[in-house]
């Protein structure tokens, strides 16, 4: 395209080969199409006569945009519609005002375009029970309650857009109208805009230059051109003469004050028709090849498009405005390093024009009858005209039900102003003085007593204070309205007494404090309850100064509401403005249907309108709902000669107009609409004149204005001429604007926004465009920014917020250096937009409805309208959508919530959402996060019906949105992650990483435990061998010493053994295995009791028989379908030959419930041991060999592995030994052990470790807890228990159950100052939360800050790390979470962003060393790394036990040499990660300690993104995300991460939880979710230790077995 003004043949011929070549690798498909088009532009570049520097555009190559071919007006009424203004959707937001034929055609294109890929998406699945509808009596329906869908009141067609009057044949051709506007448009880098223009050949006389177009307009097979221009492309002026031409004609215009030159042509007077495509035109968007440049897969194979798009800048502005207070003081944002800044495209369009020249308005002119301050104009009218009507105020119904007089308001104002400053107190004391603020509470219905109020208020010189009246407590942003009112300093509050009855009451009468208020004052100011002053009391009026005049309230986009005060000067400058711009003479009507209170209601309809004597009538909104033709009937019936409206106001009379036949609306002058800036106002507008141009409205009365409460009015459209050429519209491109750059729309019809100008600016104002973020720099002509006024009308303040007022009050512009551009200091308005040819003023959006994602701005409006155009009438309700962004992860991410039809099926709603992801995706570029919706009427409203968008926002992040349904797309617009890592090969040799140890200085990572020693004495040796020996030998020589104490619920003792009593019933058990079982010596026997002492005797009889023991967990009689499959499996695993076993549990494996989960005929024998006989075996049996197996150890893994290690009789009396030294254990001392005695240490602890040590132990079954919370912490008291024992469970259960409980504790006498040392027996990361909160509530009772501590075992060894009474306290370390994922360990300071805290495994046992090593090369490590611990000690685990002969394949676990470094020492490797640290602190020996930090198991650790995940981590944030998960847990399903949590609260909470859990997840680990499943509490299985079986989760959770509440795929 780019060579159509290039004569090819004149080209040189090495240019013309390479063109040649180009083409023959286009039709070879060695080159896509888009790089055949961008080389061969780049070779042309040099040889096209071009005007300006083409702004780029993305898809075609670069383009001067004048002459582009714009597409007809038309093609973007679409859009034109959207925008709707943030703060006046309380406007009752109109559906229809979105709405537009052809924007819901160009979605349609786009979502024509995924048609072909079917979505991806699994559906959500859903309980039915969790979004149960109210039932309807119940629910007001929608439309009644919000004003902003009035669906009954007013049935909406589909084509509001009417069929337009032919006018002239030309403008049908899209052609001839491309090729006008680019004849009469003036400029490209100028911020001129493609504008409609009349057909016929400019004069030349116009100083404009004219081009030709130098490419083909698109449409050309469809219309042969009416005409072509006349003018050749060779004389063309280069830009910047052009912009200079069009500053200089805007420079003269503010020189003299003429009417500026209409730089634009003249339009036709039906303002543009629209003009459709043809139907085969082609609708261009991005095509799917080239935005996804990332696919992903889904598990079956369906590729999941996750667009990755390079157009994206990163935006740091975010980053400026952290949530929380920032730490910079001790932390440094290291977001630079986290997130993957995408590179800026090349392509983007860069503002190009010059710096903008300031815009002066016309001078005010001065009329020698104006008042010198506003009361004294009501005080003249008062006087001379007290007849003459001042206000009418209509019914319900629409008829009038009284006027108000100029004499009668003004006899009133002043009875309320001596009233306001005589009366109120007690005789002497003057309540009020001039200068303070008042409240004005009045309703929308009673505009006669709010007038009334206003006056009074001026007349006695206090400030009023407009607000809306106060419905509930739980009114939506209520406690904002409160801050302005304490800002304010108001504590007085006036309103009427209807009002008043009305207002929310105490059981008492009182009016209820509102949340957030200071206590009121209230006084009525009917009549009746007014003083009327004496003969000689006279209001004081001086002349209009600078003292505030009254206040009005201004919603920001977080919701605060802050007061902009007006001073009395302002307020008359900006009336007299007013009424020259609109040119108000005396004694007019005026037809007002906005808000009374606030911005132009207040400013014409109150202020202007008693300056000029003009005579109001006031239409409330709740006749609006109930008729609304009504504003037009008042037009009429009044003969009104300016009427002030919204485009909502000219929907529902276009709705409403068949009602109605024989009105006129020809004695309008002016048609003011109020939000005629916005972009979608162009159809309404448009719209409502074709409707009623056959009514006598004529086309110049519509006048657009452009206004915000800080500015006051910034720009309106004057009433025009009859027959004067109507004004420019703009037709820009979306992609433009989201650069903030102006660009005319060339290329595609979906994405254009039309825009109508808002008129001149108003008179005696000076107006310039600056950027609106950061330092206010002087934007150029081609550039959007932020309109500044200068001007004596506007606001002056924020009142009683001093730091605020001086960021927007107080601006001095700056040029491209940074130097002020003068003294005068200007007013942000708040309003985005930018200045046309004429000195036309354009709005495009507001700086609050912006959105900034990845440096790009949208206008939440233009995606409302985009949304509502997804023909989502079976679903949502329109009008009631709030777009708003959240960050997450350093950007923000665009949210979309609406309210669901209660009829709309789940089908439809899933249907309705992913057309409109797909269409804001293909119009806006811009991904969605989150798209919910909730029941219908539940979104917190504003006053006059719309949505509270901060409110919103608050229960979406605070998760109290309640949605019935919910899409999450986290995949599509998080394109700022972390590149994934790429692991390193693994080829490392001994020399690099001894030479890396030595450069980099840390040493290698191991530690050991103290020696064990040598046992001198020969007796001590036999004793110790074997623990048979043991027992026999503490049985002959301290028999009656106690071993054991059993408790039960009560804390009552129910059995004990001494030595000899075990050693006799170890006899007993013997005898029967050898008689009753027949049982060889060596084979496995399994024992199945409850814990006690039954399971040691039976223990210590395997033994004195020569048989394996194998203990195991007895099934659990009320669960037995879970539980004894487990059971039985080990039972089959081990091969063993007969089970010890108590009656009642012989009873239980043989019953009919056993016989439904497993075969219970072929149970090997089974021996109850309650009764045996007294008799004693022929012999006790010793081992030839401390080789050899003395018990099998089975138990479940985490990730559901069942697992059986040999344990010999060396490692038993090594493993006792180690321990009876780490804490001291010989026959004087007690310890409590409250365990599980079936596995690892804790099995250790319940049967070996006394019968080896000889101290006495007391047994707390845990079952036992479960009825006596408190029993093992009194049994700790009663007994000064000095060393215990005990599982994360117990400790759990006493946090939860006992926390709360301790005044009780210290009552009962319970105190624990006697507890040395409290150890959790466990195998995994410590968990510091609970150990903390453990501590913590029970160090009332007196429990050392430093008992509480933890052990570490493993598999391979069941015992590495037990804090002993020696030694330093454990210590806790903060280690960066980043680099863990790296491997690495990188210390920080507690409370560091992204810290995880952890605290060591307890000191390593004598005997022990341990080792760190890279799992993948088994090279040792430097202490800065994780890797596994591997361990060496007389007590690792023989080997495992397997039926399955796989011993080959896990045989290196156990005797395996590391690859260098020391290769002749055997490790055992305990498959957990974790890592080595010297510490300040030092061990017995006098040497620094080295901890030992646990991290987590390898089995269960996530490899996501090249990084290595561990789940608690991901999980402890997950829990914090809301206050109804009560445990969640993680895993992944092909390379998606899938969190399950568990909802504790009500079921209508579930789905608030998905957006919490993927917002904490993406920012702490910077992952994206891929499922969320919300299930009932107790589903996530946990084992009897207490830790989370996330593999079988996950089997349930692919076999569909988990029943969940909610399951949301984040695709």
């Amino acid at each position: 395209m780019a060579d159509r003004g290039v004569d090819l043949s004149a080209l040189p011929k090495e240019v013309r080969d390479q063109l040649a070549e180009l083409d023959l690798e286009l039709s070879e498909g060695d080159i896509t199409q888009k790089g055949y088009e961008k080389k061969r532009a780049k070779l042309l570049a040099p040889y096209i006569i071009h005007t300006p520097p083409p702004p780029p555009q993305n898809v075609q190559p670069p383009a001067p945009s004048s002459s582009s071919h714009a597409p007809p007006p038309s093609s973007s009424s679409r859009y034109r519609e959207r925008r709707a203004r943030r703060t006046h959707r309380s406007g009752g937001t109109r559906d229809d005002r979105y709405r537009s034929d052809i924007h819901t055609e160009a979605v349609q294109a786009a979502l024509a375009k995924h048609k072909e890929e079917k979505m991806a998406l699994p559906m959500p699945t859903k309980r039915r029970s969790t979004y149960v509808q109210s039932p309807i009596e119940t629910r007001t329906p929608p439309d009644s309650s919000s004003g902003s869908e009035d669906e009954t009141a007013v049935r909406r067609q589909s084509s509001v857009v009417a069929p337009q009057p032919q006018v002239n044949p030309n403008l049908q051709s899209p052609e001839s109208w491309v090729n006008h506007i680019v004849q009469g448009s003036s400029t490209s880098s100028s911020a001129s805009s493609t504008l409609s223009q009349e057909a016929k050949p400019q004069p030349q006389s116009q100083p404009q230059p004219q081009y030709k177009p130098q490419y083909q307009p698109l449409y050309q097979p469809h219309h042969q051109p009416q005409y072509q221009p006349q003018h050749q492309p060779h004389e063309q002026p280069r830009t910047a003469a052009v912009t200079d031409m069009l500053a200089h004609s805007r420079i003269a215009h503010s020189e003299n004050s003429a009417p500026p030159p209409d730089v634009t042509a003249v339009a036709p007077p039906a303002r543009g028709p629209r003009v459709d495509l043809p139907s085969n035109a082609v609708v261009r968007g991005m095509s799917r090849g080239q935005s996804r440049s990332s696919m992903m897969e889904t598990a079956d194979g369906v590729p999941v498009s996750s667009r990755v798009s390079t157009k994206i800048q990163q935006l740091l502005n975010t980053l400026k405005r952290p949530k929380r207070p920032p730490l910079s003081d001790f932390f440094t944002d290291d977001a630079e390093e986290i997130v993957e800044v995408p590179q800026p495209d090349p392509n983007t369009p860069k503002p190009e024009g010059r710096q903008i020249i300031p815009v002066k308005g016309e001078p005010l002119g001065v009329v020698s009858n104006w008042p010198p301050a506003l009361q004294a104009a009501l005080a003249r009218w008062g006087a001379t005209q007290g007849k003459s009507p001042a206000l009418t105020a209509l019914d319900i119904t629409g008829k009038p039900l009284y006027t108000l007089t100029y004499g009668k308001l003004w006899s009133r104002s002043v009875k309320l102003a001596y009233t306001l400053l005589n009366k109120l107190g007690t005789k002497n004391e003057q309540i009020l003085k001039p200068g303070d603020r008042v409240a004005l509470v009045y309703p929308n219905s009673d505009p006669g007593m709010f007038w009334v109020a206003f006056y009074g208020c001026l007349l006695a010189e206090v400030i009023p204070v407009p607000i809306e009246v106060p419905l509930s407590r739980k009114d939506a942003g209520i406690s904002q309205v409160g801050f302005l009112l304490g800002s304010c300093g108001v504590g007085l509050a006036l309103t009427s007494e209807i009002c008043l009855k009305g207002l929310p009451k105490t059981p008492t009468g009182e009016i209820l404090q509102f949340k957030g208020w200071p206590r009121m004052k209230w006084v009525i100011t009917d009549s009746k309850y007014l003083t009327k002053p004496s003969k000689d009391w006279q209001p004081h009026i001086p002349t209009a100064n600078t003292d505030p005049a009254y206040i009005e309230y201004k919603a920001n986009k977080e919701g605060t509401v802050v007061g902009v005060a007006v001073s009395k000067v302002a307020m008359l400058t900006h009336c007299q403005s007013l009424t020259q711009a609109c040119n108000y003479c005396e004694g007019e009507t005026l037809v007002n249907v906005l808000d009374f209170k606030k911005d132009m209601g207040l400013w014409h309809g109150v202020l202007t309108a008693v300056m000029n004597r003009i005579h109001t009538i006031s239409v409330p909104y709740a006749v609006m709902k109930a008729c609304p033709l009504s504003w037009v009937q008042r037009v009429h019936i009044h003969k009104a000669r300016v009427a002030l409206v919204k485009c909502r106001d000219l929907h529902w009379a276009m709705m409403a107009h068949r009602e109605q036949r024989d009105i006129s609306l020809a004695s309008l002058r002016m048609l003011i609409v109020a939000d005629g800036a916005n972009p979608w106002s162009v159809s309404s507008c448009d719209a409502f004149l074709s409707k009623f141009q056959s009514h006598g409205l004529k086309p110049e009365v519509i006048c657009p204005c452009a206004t915000s409460p800080e500015a006051m009015t910034v720009a309106i459209r004057r009433p025009g001429v009859p027959g004067a050429p109507l004004p420019a519209r703009a037709i820009l491109s979306m992609g433009g604007l989201s650069y903030g750059v102006i660009r005319v729309n060339t290329e595609d019809k979906n994405s254009a926004l039309t825009v109508q100008d808002v008129g001149h600016i108003m008179p005696g104002a000076l107006m310039c465009i600056v950027k609106p973020d950061g330092p206010p720099q002087l934007c150029k002509t081609d550039e959007i920014g932020e309109i500044i006024i200068n001007s004596r009308a506007g606001g002056n303040m924020y009142y009683g917020l001093p730091g605020l007022t001086k960021n927007t009050f107080e601006v001095i512009p700056v040029n491209a250096n940074g130097v002020p551009i003068g003294e005068i200091p200007f007013v942000r308005s708040g309003l985005l937009g930018f200045v046309g040819p004429g000195s036309l003023i354009f709005v495009v959006g507001k700086i609050e409805g912006l959105l900034m994602v990845s440096g790009r701005r949208h206008n939440a409006d233009d995606l409302v309208a985009t949304a509502l155009a997804v023909e989502p009438v079976k679903t949502v309700y329109r009008g009631r959508i709030a777009v708003f962004s959240v960050t997450v992860f350093y950007d923000e991410r665009v949210v979309i919530v609406a309210e669901q039809r209660p009829d709309a099926s789940e089908e439809d709603s899933f249907q309705w959402m992913s057309r409109v992801l797909q269409a804001i995706d293909s119009i806006h570029q811009v991904g969605l996060y989150c798209l919910a919706l909730v029941p219908a009427n539940t979104l917190p409203k504003t006053p006059l019906g719309g949505i509270h968008i901060s409110d919103t926002k608050q229960f979406f992040l605070e998760g109290n949105l309640h949605p019935c349904n919910i899409l999450m797309c986290p995949h599509t617009c998080v394109t700022n992650l972390p590149k994934p890592r790429q692991k390193q090969p693994v080829g490392v040799g001994p020399a690099s990483v001894m030479v890396g140890n030595l450069v980099a200085g840390k040493r290698i990572a191991q530690a050991a435990g103290r020696d064990l020693g040598l046992i001198e004495d020969q007796d001590l040796v036999r004793k110790h061998q074997y623990l048979t020996e043991a027992l026999q030998w503490r049985a002959q020589t301290d028999p009656d010493h106690v071993l054991y104490i059993l408790l039960n619920a009560k804390g009552v003792t129910v059995g004990t053994a001494t030595c000899i009593q075990l050693h006799k019933r170890a006899e007993k058990i013997a005898a029967a295995l050898t008689e009753k079982g027949s049982i060889n010596t060596g084979e496995n026997v399994v024992l199945l009791y409850p814990p006690g002492i039954d399971l040691i005797a039976a223990f210590y009889g395997c033994l004195y028989a020569g048989c394996v023991p194998v203990n195991v967990r007895p099934p659990h009689p009320q669960n037995l379908a879970a539980t004894l499959p487990t059971v039985r499996m080990i039972i089959d695993v081990s091969k063993a030959a007969c089970i010890l076993t108590t009656q009642n549990l012989m009873r239980t494996l043989r019953s009919k419930e056993a016989a439904a989960s497993v075969n219970v005929k072929t149970w090997p024998t089974i021996i109850d041991t309650d009764d045996l006989p007294r008799r004693r075996p022929p012999q006790i049996y010793k081992p030839p060999t401390a080789e050899m197996i003395a018990y099998l150890d089975f138990s479940v893994s985490t990730t559901g592995m069942l697992t059986g290690v040999k344990i010999s009789h060396a490692a038993v009396s090594a493993l006792c030994r180690s321990i009876k030294l780490q804490c001291e254990l010989y026959s004087s001392r007690q310890i409590a052990i409250c365990l599980d005695p079936y596995c690892g240490l804790g099995f250790v602890l319940w049967c070996l470790a006394s019968v080896y040590s000889g101290h006495q132990s007391i047994l707390i079954p845990p079952f036992e807890l479960e009825t006596s919370l408190s029993l093992w912490l009194s049994t700790l008291s009663q007994y000064r228990i000095r060393d215990t024992f005990c599982s994360y469970s117990v400790m759990e259960l006493c946090t939860k159950g006992l926390g709360t409980q301790t005044d009780l504790l210290k009552a009962r006498g319970v105190n624990l100052s006697c507890v040395r040392s409290c150890v959790v027996i466990a195998e995994e990361r410590p968990r510091l939360a609970l150990t903390h909160s453990f501590s913590k509530l029970f160090k009332d009772v007196g429990l050392s800050s430093r008992a509480v501590s933890t052990a570490f075992g493993s598999r391979v060894n069941l015992a590495i790390c037990l804090q002993g009474t020696t030694g330093p306290d454990p210590c806790t370390v903060y280690v960066d979470m980043k680099s863990l994922r790296h491997d690495r360990v990188r210390l920080v300071e507690r409370g560091a962003p992204q810290s995880l805290p952890l605290m060591e495994s307890g000191k390593i046992l004598p005997g022990v060393r341990v080792i760190i090593v890279n799992p993948e090369t088994r090279g040792p490590l430097g202490d800065s790394h994780l890797g596994e611990i591997w361990v060496n000690s007389p007590h690792n685990a023989s080997g495992y036990y397997t039926i399955y002969g796989e011993e080959s394949l896990q045989a290196d676990h156990f005797n395996t040499k590391l690859s260098f470094g020391d290769p002749h020492t055997l490790w055992a490797r305990t498959g957990y990660l974790g890592f080595v640290k010297r510490t300040e602190l030092l061990d017995a020996s006098g040497d620094r300690h080295d901890a030992l930090f646990v991290v987590g198991s390898l089995d269960e650790t996530l490899e996501l993104r090249g990084l290595r995940y561990h789940p608690i981590d991901i999980e402890t944030s997950v829990s914090r995300a809301h206050r109804s998960i009560a445990e969640s847990a993680v895993f992944t399903w092909t390379n998606l991460l899938v969190v399950v949590s568990e909802l504790c609260g009500s079921e209508q909470d579930a789905l608030d939880l998905v957006p919490l859990i993927t917002n904490v997840v993406l920012e702490e680990h910077h992952l994206i979710v891929g499922v969320v499943v919300i299930v009932d509490p107790g589903v996530i299985p946990i084992n009897s230790r207490g830790e989370k079986q996330r593999m079988h989760l996950r089997d349930s959770f692919l076999a569909d077995q988990l029943d969940p509440i909610y399951v949301a795929y984040n695709m």
